[in-house]
This record gives C-alpha cells, structure tokens and sequence, in this order.
C-alpha cells in the first residue's frame, strides 16, 4: 500500500511538472500571443484543440507537422498560422501539454 501511494504521489507530481513545463515553453515560444488555454486569440484556445483531437493517436505527430509547416486560413478560422520554428523536443513538450487540456 505504501509504494502504491509513493507512486501515485510521484505520478502527480510529474504531470504538475509537466503542465508547468508546458506553459514555460509555449511561452518561450511566444506561442501565448495568439493562442490561450481557455478561449480564442488569434488562434483556436488550446482546450478546443484537445477537445477536437482527443482520442486521435496520430494527433500529437500531426500537430507538430502542421506547427512546424504552417497553416492555411481555414481550419481554425481565417487568419493563417506562419510555420514555427521550435526544437523539436520543445515542441513535443508544448503539443503533449495542448493535448492534455
């Protein structure tokens, strides 16, 4: 019972770290500029991000693709989204971060 707890603990405690680390690194990234956790900037809200590709296992590899190529206006709205350049471990930090809203 008691490593059961211990690792349950440690669990938590990383997915805090990772939300945390997530936030840090979109912000690095200026990403925060067009995009918010809860509600549409320039770009769709992160939470609807998530809600549009929960359950995709092939979200978190198109995501970083349509990031780093760039997006057309029409998919999230009207405004085009300029490919980003982000490292590659960074940018999977960010998109694991955007899925888990």
């Amino acid at each position: 019972m008691r490593n059961t707890l211990m690792v349950l603990a440690l669990l938590c405690s990383a997915s805090v770290f990772a939300a945390d680390d997530g936030a840090k690194v979109a912000a690095k990234y200026n990403c925060l500029g067009c995009h918010s956790v809860e509600q549409k900037i320039v770009g769709p809200a992160y939470k609807e991000v998530a809600k549009r590709y929960k359950g995709q296992k092939d979200a978190e590899a198109m995501l970083m693709a349509e990031v780093r190529k760039g997006l057309p206006g029409g998919k999230w709205g009207q405004i085009p989204m300029p490919a980003q350049q982000i490292e590659e471990k960074d940018l999977r930090v960010i998109i694991r971060w955007v899925l888990a809203q």
